[in-house]
């Protein structure tokens, strides 16, 4: 076996590690825009809107994590945009200690930023840019 058969390999494997990881992020996104109706329904008035806006928000990135899952190095700016989203709440909720539920999401938020960064790695996302 040659070098360019076991990279070719090793490549494959891993940018099918990195999809498999996205495909996770929008499995937890899908997961979490299904429990954001309970959310809605017990809301509050005042926090309706913001409920709504989060429920779509998932949404949004359950969409966004399978576009990165099926098409890695054709989302250009896609992936850049979920990292910084994701890394930017993650260290908001560090700003915002009594935030009501800030530690909880801020974590989560936090971890989906370290694994989009490494899916980013394993299927080089940054290629797109090149495309």
């Amino acid at each position: 076996m040659n070098s360019t058969v076991v990279l070719e390999n090793s490549s494959r494997g891993q940018n099918r590690l990195g999809r498999g990881l996205m495909w996770l992020a929008a499995l937890g996104a899908f997961a979490a825009f299904a429990s954001a109706f309970a959310g809605i329904s017990s809301a509050a008035p005042e926090t309706l809107w913001v409920e709504t806006w989060r429920l779509f928000g998932f949404l949004v990135f359950t969409g966004m994590f399978i576009l990165l899952a099926l098409r890695p190095r054709k989302s250009a700016g896609v992936w850049e945009l979920a990292f910084f989203h994701k890394a930017a709440m993650g260290v908001s909720a560090l700003f915002l200690p009594g935030a009501e539920r800030a530690a909880q999401a801020g974590t989560i938020d936090a971890v989906l930023a370290a694994i989009i960064l490494v899916a980013y790695m394993l299927t080089r996302g940054w290629m797109a840019w090149k495309n």
